[in-house]
C-alpha cells in the first residue's frame, strides 16, 4: 500500500524520484475503495498445488481480494479430485456475464503441442477474447503467456533444443516500472519450459514493452502498453521444491533430464535447494495487484473499456 502524505511535503518529490509510490492527499480524497474481484484460470494438472502457490502470493497484502477459481469445461482434469473441482471451481459459462478487476491465466504442460492441438484451445480463445472487455488487467504465466501472445498478437512460440529448467538471474529493463518497485538491480526466478518467445519477435510489436530478461533464460516478461495484459515466461510463484519434484518425476520416467541450473547446491540433487527467488516473486504479484489492478481499475466494473483488436 502507498504512504499518504501532504501534496507539498518536500519528501514527496524525492520519494517519487526513487520510484516509491506516494499517494497525495488530493488523490486519496478522490479514491473509492471496495474489494477486488480476481479470477484464476487454473490450467495446471496439479490444481491444488498451483492454486495454493498463487493464493500465497496474492494474500500478503492489506487489500481485500475476492478470488474465484476457474477450470475449463472442455477438458476435465485427471489429477485433481472431482469433489475438489465441484466444490471450489466454476466454469466460464457461469462467470462470463461478470466483470473482474484482475485475472491470472496459468501455465500448462502442453508446450510440445501446437496451440490448436490443445483440446481446450477454442474455449481458451473465447476466454482470452472475453478478458478484453470484462477484465481490467490479465496476468499470463509461462505457457499461458505464450498462448496469450499468440492469440492477441500472432506471435509463434519456438521450440528449444532442450528443456529450460532452473533458477536464472534477470536484469530489469524498465527500472522505473511500478511492477519492479522494491526489486534489487538483479533478481532471480524459476523457469521450466520447452519453448520460448524471443526478444526479436517481441520488438516487432510496437504495442508491447519488454520488462526484464536473462542472458541465459531469455525474456522474463512483457506487457501491453496500456497495462491491460501481462505475460511472464517464468514461474515466480514456485515453491522451493517444485523444480526438484519435476526433475525427479522426469528421472523416474526415464527421460534423463538435465539437473535444473543454479538450483541444487553444487548441482547435487541430493542437497536441498537454497531459495533466492521468493521475495522477488512475492513483490511481483503484489506490485501487479496494487499498481495495475487496485490503483487503476474502475470503481464501477461496467466501465472497463474494450481493448482494441490486436491482429
Amino acid at each position: 500500500m502507498p504512504i499518504r502524505i501532504p501534496d507539498s511535503l518536500p519528501a514527496t518529490s524525492v520519494l517519487e524520484g526513487e520510484n516509491i509510490f506516494v499517494m497525495t492527499e488530493r488523490r486519496a480524497l478522490h479514491q473509492d475503495i471496495r474489494p477486488l474481484n480476481l479470477l484464476i484460470l487454473n490450467l495446471m494438472p496439479t490444481k491444488i498445488v498451483t492454486e495454493t502457490q498463487l493464493l500465497r502470493k496474492l494474500s500478503n497484502t492489506p487489500l481485500q481480494v475476492n478470488v474465484q477459481l476457474l477450470q475449463t469445461k472442455s477438458h476435465i482434469s485427471q489429477n485433481t479430485d472431482l469433489t475438489h473441482l465441484h466444490s471450489f471451481y466454476t466454469t466460464f459459462d457461469q462467470v462470463k456475464g461478470q466483470q473482474f478487476d484482475g485475472m491470472i491465466i496459468t501455465g500448462a504442460p502442453v508446450e510440445n503441442l501446437e496451440f490448436e492441438e490443445v483440446d481446450y484451445w477454442d474455449e481458451l480463445c473465447e476466454i482470452m477474447n472475453w478478458t478484453r472487455s470484462h477484465v481490467h488487467s490479465t496476468f499470463h504465466i509461462c505457457w499461458g503467456a505464450q498462448a496469450g501472445l499468440y492469440y492477441h498478437y500472432g506471435i509463434e512460440k519456438r521450440t528449444l533444443s532442450k528443456k529450460l529448467s532452473g533458477i536464472y538471474e534477470h536484469t530489469i529493463i524498465r527500472k522505473r516500472s511500478p511492477l519492479f518497485r522494491g526489486f534489487d538491480d538483479r533478481f532471480y526466478a524459476p523457469h521450466s519450459r520447452y519453448t520460448e518467445i524471443t526478444m526479436e519477435q517481441l520488438l516487432e510489436k510496437s504495442e508491447l514493452e519488454v520488462l526484464a530478461l536473462s542472458h541465459e533464460a531469455g525474456v522474463f516478461g512483457v506487457k501491453s502498453a496500456d497495462n491491460r495484459q501481462f505475460f511472464v515466461f517464468a514461474h515466480p510463484e514456485y515453491d522451493d521444491d517444485t523444480l526438484a519434484k519435476e526433475y525427479f518425476r522426469d528421472v523416474k520416467r526415464g527421460l534423463n533430464p538435465q539437473v535444473p541450473a543454479h538450483y541444487f547446491p553444487g548441482d547435487n540433487p541430493s542437497l536441498s535447494p537454497i531459495v533466492n527467488w521468493r521475495s522477488a516473486g512475492q513483490l511481483l504479484y503484489t506490485n501487479w495487484l496494487n499498481y495495475y489492478v487496485y490503483q487503476t481499475t474502475p470503481y464501477d466494473l461496467s466501465e472497463i473499456p474494450l481493448e482494441s483488436s490486436r491482429i
